[in-house]
């Protein structure tokens, strides 16, 4: 066994390389600054970003266009609060991420210490496990246990709380000895993967009976790589898809059977499939609020059969009849071997086919036309993204208005290209998480679709993507509102816009975009609208950004009201006397 001896700050980087880690986004400070001494040496490629909350978004992004887990590194005291927000999205969205703080020497914990934190009692309950590393020497078991617990059962973040001394090498406590087969010791951690063979058979016996079966599909369904065995299935079988926010792009959108997005903003026919169903297949989705609008009316005909890794997720909303603990591509897959050796079953589907297909003739997702003199319909510039664009384009976006109106208008036809905040709903997620994208996949074309109350929470980390090299593009949806919140005040709040309203002339995003190194161009004319994009597309040596100045009064529909049944959802005017 090959040992040698070094200083933990040299161990941790080298732990990191061992974890097969080619990229990692971070800012230096005084706690942690020993560790970036050797990482001058190292094969990593660090990121340097401007705000530490940019480096945790980053790592998101990189982790979910790439399936790999995300790196950051930040100091200890404010730059480890600044990350707690990252740490708290990839929580909630099951995001790989191992995120490294430094911490005061460890003699000083407790005292009140310069940029002291208690980081770990911090990040407790936002993480799904973290460390107080205390001795140089527990480094590397460290490391390797953070990244197999990030990225084994239920994905998510882990943090690594490192205190000064153990890694600065002119203090002795940072000796330690490397040795090459590092063993991990994690007693109490047994992720399932394995699926009970009895419970595949039970929920077979349900689909097969089913009338009116759906397959609602979460974003397990990607962190499983699951995507073509759902596909598989939903051929086999005949049923449709209803792909959650988290879930756009693990089906085909242009697929017959696809459905696209149920939920608060869902379209109409994704919402009431499932509302009207007797089976719900739930794959890798945890009944969130957002999907199922008041509880006590939620599909009250359904059965469910609910597949997740997560055995806590399983009747933790809504009891299941089926419940399947493990892999989500393992039991997709024992589905279709049981499904292609004893059949399908002969449940007369004719009826409920024809319901979801007149439902899809009647309420399309729909939106008034242009009229002159109006500012840009928000719609319509995503629908122009969309088809200028290569369909394996990645998408990043914040969130609002314009997110939902990205997941309704796009069409993803490929897994991991839709990038975005869905637990959390942390706004400023897009321009930092289009960077992470990038630097994992350099040769697709990555677009963040921001909103202006958004892009000035993180637009400072244009200024890195210009240094390191990152030539994203940024389609801003301008209307001067916070327009999530002003839709809600003109629909709920008899039109008392309390604190909503931004500027229409302060910043002026062109100025502030070049003043960053990047292209800008600002479009007011539906004309002007292909003309940018296409430039935007033929420029790959900087970031650009166009400022698109949409329409204020434009709201997102479908939407179903809070504390409202998804029966009670709200349809474009154009639509609302349509029978359902």
């Amino acid at each position: 066994m090959a040992t040698e001896q070094m200083d933990g700050g040299r161990a941790l980087i080298r732990a990191l390389e061992e974890e097969g880690v080619e990229v990692m986004f971070g800012l230096p400070g005084g706690a942690i600054l020993p560790v970036y001494d050797p990482i001058i040496d190292s094969s990593i490629r660090h990121i340097l970003v401007r705000h530490e909350q940019g480096a945790g978004h980053m790592a998101e992004g990189y982790a979910q266009a790439t399936g790999r887990p995300g790196v950051a590194m930040v100091t200890s005291g404010p730059a480890a609060t600044n990350i707690v927000t990252p740490l708290c999205d990839a929580h909630l969205d099951s995001v790989p991420m191992v995120v490294i703080t430094g911490q005061v020497p460890y003699a000083a914990i407790g005292t009140d210490a310069f940029q002291e934190c208690d980081t770990t009692g911090i990040t407790m309950s936002v993480t799904k496990h973290n460390f107080l590393v205390a001795e140089a020497q527990d480094i590397p078991r460290a490391i390797k246990e953070a990244f197999h617990i990030a990225t084994t059962g239920r994905p998510g973040p882990v943090l690594v709380d490192i205190p000064k001394d153990i890694v600065d090498p002119a203090n002795p406590r940072s000796a330690m000895e490397w040795t090459d087969d590092v063993e991990m010791d994690l007693p109490g951690y047994r992720p399932a993967t394995d699926v009970d063979a009895a419970a595949v058979a039970a929920a077979a016996e349900l689909i097969r009976a089913a009338e009116r079966p759906i397959l609602y599909v979460g974003g397990g369904i990607l962190k499983a790589r699951a995507a073509e065995a759902l596909r598989q299935l939903a051929e086999l079988t005949g049923i449709h898809v209803v792909t959650t926010l988290m879930a756009r792009g693990a089906f085909p959108d242009s697929h017959e059977l696809c459905l696209g997005m149920p939920g608060m903003h869902g379209n109409f026919t994704a919402v009431t499939a499932m509302q009207e169903s007797d089976l719900l297949i739930t794959l890798g989705a945890r009944f969130d609020d957002r999907v199922t609008g008041r509880l006590d009316g939620f599909a009250p005909d359904a059965k469910i059969v609910h597949v997740d890794i997560d055995g806590a997720e399983l009747g933790k909303v809504r009891r299941p009849d089926v419940a399947i603990h493990g892999d989500c591509r393992l039991a997709v897959e024992a589905l279709v071997a049981e499904f292609t050796a004893n059949g399908t079953g002969d449940a007369d589907r004719g009826a409920w086919r024809s319901r979801i297909s007149g439902w899809q003739e009647r309420f399309p997702l729909a939106y008034e036309a242009w009229q002159p003199g109006q500012a840009l319909k928000p719609q319509y510039v995503i629908e122009r993204l969309r088809d200028l664009n290569p369909d394996d384009t990645i998408v990043a976006s914040g969130v609002g208005q314009h997110q939902m109106w990205a997941s309704q208008y796009w069409t993803f036809d490929h897994p991991y290209t839709w990038i975005n905040s869905g637990g959390l709903g942390t706004m400023g997620y897009a321009i930092p998480a289009a960077i992470g994208a990038k630097a994992g996949m350099p040769d697709r074309t990555v677009w963040a679709v921001d909103g202006d109350g958004c892009f000035q929470m993180t637009a400072q980390e244009l200024v890195t993507a210009t240094v390191e090299g990152f030539p994203i593009k940024v389609a801003l949806l301008n209307n001067s509102y916070l327009g999530m919140v002003r839709q809600w005040q003109e629909m709920f709040y008899e039109e008392r816009y309390s604190e909503v309203f931004l500027s229409k002339d302060v910043p002026d995003y062109k100025l502030w975009a070049q003043s960053m190194g990047c292209e800008a161009m600002r479009v007011d004319d539906p004309d002007e609208i292909d003309a940018a994009i296409t430039k935007a597309n033929e420029i790959d040596d900087r970031p650009v950004v166009i400022d698109f100045r949409v329409m204020a009064e434009e709201k997102v529909f479908p939407m179903v009201p809070s504390g409202a049944t998804n029966s009670d959802l709200v349809v474009p005017p154009s639509q609302a006397d349509l029978p359902r």
